[in-house]
C-alpha cells in the first residue's frame, strides 16, 4: 500500500481545503493585479502615479514579510496568520475603493501591501509543512492557485465589461469573502519542529542563497513591471477588459502542467535547480523581447503563454530551492525572505522605474529594459553555478584528504 493510501480522512479533508483556498486566494489577487491599474486610470490617476502607488506598498513589505514569517514560526499556526492577512486585506481595500483621493488611496495601499505581500509565501509554507513526510508534492497543490488565477481573471473580464470597471470593488470583495471562508477550514500548518528564534544572519550567511536572492531580484523587476502595466499596455493597443482577462488566463492556465512536470522530474539538488534557472532566464529574455515588439493586444495574449515557463518555473524552483537551503524550523521565515526580494524589493523598483518608462519613454521601453535585466540574470546564474560546482569540488577534496 502506498503512503498516499494511508492518508486519514482528516488529512484528505485538509488537502482539499488547501486546494480550494489556493484557488480562491490566488484568483482574488489575480482580479486585483489584472484590473486594478485600469480602475485607477478610470478615476483619473496617471501611469506615473500608478507606478509610484505600486512601489509605495512594497516598501512596507520589507517589514511585513519578515514580521509575518516570524509570527508564523513563533505561533506555529499559519492558518491564523493567513486569516488575519486576508481580513486585513479585505477591510483596507474597501477604503481604497471608497476614495478618489490619491493621497488617501496611497496611504491605504501601504496598509494593503502589509497584509497582501506575505500571503503567498505563507500559504507556500503551509503547503510544505502539511505535506512533510507524505508522498504529496508541492506542485499538485500550487497548481490550484494557477487555476484560480486563470479562471477567475477570465470570468471577471467580460463581467467588468458589462457592469463597468467602477464595480471592481464588488467582484473583488465577494471573491475575498469566499477565500476567507475556506481559510477557516485549513490545517494549522505548524512547522515540523518547535519554533526557534529566527536568525537572519545565519540564513543569509549562506553565500549561494544570498546570491540567488540578488540575481533573482534582477529577474523579478521586469516581471513586476509587466504585472503592473500590462493592462495599460494592452489598452493602449486597443485591448478591452475581456482581452485583458484572457491574457491573465493564458498566462496562468499552462502553469499547471509545468508544476506537475517539475513535481515529477525536478531533482532536489541545488546545482540542478540553478542550471534550470539559467534556462528560465533565457526564456524571460525571449518573452520581454517579443513583448517589446508586439503590434496589437492579441499578440500580447499569445506571448503571455510564456508566463508558465518563466514565472511558473522560477516561482516553483525558487520556492523549492529556498526550502532545500533553509532549515525546516525556519521555513516560513525563509519563504518570507524569498518573497521579500521577489515581491517587495522588485515591486519598489518596478513601480518607480516602470511608471517613469511607461509615461516618459513609452510602454515598449519597459520590455527592452526587461530583456537587458534577463540577460544579466543569465550571466549571474551561470557564475553562481560555477561557484557552487567549485565549492562542491573543494568539499569533496577535503573529505578525501581526511
Amino acid at each position: 500500500m502506498s503512503e498516499g493510501d494511508t492518508d486519514t480522512k482528516e488529512a484528505k479533508t485538509s488537502f482539499r481545503s488547501i486546494k480550494a483556498f489556493n484557488f480562491f486566494s490566488y484568483g482574488t489577487i489575480a482580479v486585483y493585479s489584472t484590473f486594478f491599474a485600469l480602475y485607477l486610470q478610470s478615476i483619473g490617476i496617471t501611469p506615473l502615479k500608478i507606478g509610484a502607488l505600486m512601489a509605495g506598498g512594497p516598501i512596507v513589505s520589507l517589514i511585513a514579510n519578515p514580521l509575518w514569517g516570524y509570527l508564523s514560526d513563533r505561533t506555529r499556526n499559519i492558518r491564523l496568520i493567513l486569516i488575519m492577512m486576508l481580513v486585513g486585506n479585505l477591510v483596507v481595500m474597501q477604503l481604497v475603493f471608497l476614495s478618489h483621493s490619491y493621497t488617501l488611496i496611497f496611504g491605504c495601499m501601504i496598509a494593503f501591501f502589509f497584509f497582501q505581500m506575505p500571503l503567498f509565501s505563507q500559504s507556500n509554507s503551509l503547503i510544505l509543512n502539511s505535506i512533510e513526510g507524505t508522498r504529496h508534492k508541492f506542485g499538485a497543490f500550487r497548481l490550484w492557485g494557477s487555476l484560480g488565477w486563470a479562471v477567475l481573471a477570465v470570468i471577471t473580464g467580460p463581467i467588468l465589461g458589462q457592469i463597468g470597471i467602477d464595480r471592481l470593488s464588488l467582484v473583488y470583495s465577494l471573491m475575498m469573502l469566499v477565500a476567507i471562508g475556506f481559510a477557516f477550514t485549513l490545517p494549522r500548518g505548524a512547522s515540523p519542529k518547535t519554533a526557534v528564534e529566527v536568525n537572519y544572519r545565519r540564513m543569509l550567511g549562506n553565500r549561494a542563497f544570498l546570491a540567488f536572492l540578488v540575481i533573482g531580484l534582477l529577474i523579478s523587476i521586469p516581471n513586476s513591471m509587466n504585472t503592473t502595466f500590462i493592462g495599460l499596455y494592452m489598452a493602449d493597443l486597443g485591448g478591452h477588459t475581456d482581452l485583458i482577462g484572457w491574457s491573465a488566463f493564458l498566462s496562468s492556465i499552462f502553469e499547471i502542467p509545468v508544476f506537475l512536470l517539475l513535481d515529477r522530474y525536478l531533482t532536489k539538488n541545488a546545482r540542478t535547480m540553478i542550471s534550470c534557472l539559467i534556462l528560465v532566464s533565457l526564456l524571460y529574455a525571449l518573452r520581454w523581447f517579443l513583448m517589446a515588439g508586439a503590434g496589437d493586444a492579441v499578440q500580447i495574449i499569445f506571448i503571455q503563454t510564456l508566463h508558465c515557463l518563466t514565472f511558473g518555473a522560477f516561482y516553483y524552483i525558487g520556492t523549492q530551492l529556498t526550502a532545500l537551503i533553509v532549515p525546516a524550523e525556519l521555513r516560513a521565515s525563509g519563504q518570507a525572505v524569498y518573497a521579500l526580494t521577489w515581491g517587495g524589493l522588485s515591486g519598489i523598483a518596478a513601480g518607480f522605474l516602470g511608471g517613469y518608462l511607461f509615461e516618459q519613454k513609452g510602454p515598449e521601453t519597459i520590455y527592452w529594459a526587461g530583456t537587458g535585466m534577463a540577460l544579466l540574470g543569465i550571466a549571474g546564474f551561470s557564475l553562481l553555478y560555477v561557484y557552487m560546482r567549485m565549492t562542491a569540488a573543494k568539499e569533496t577534496n577535503r573529505k578525501i584528504s581526511f
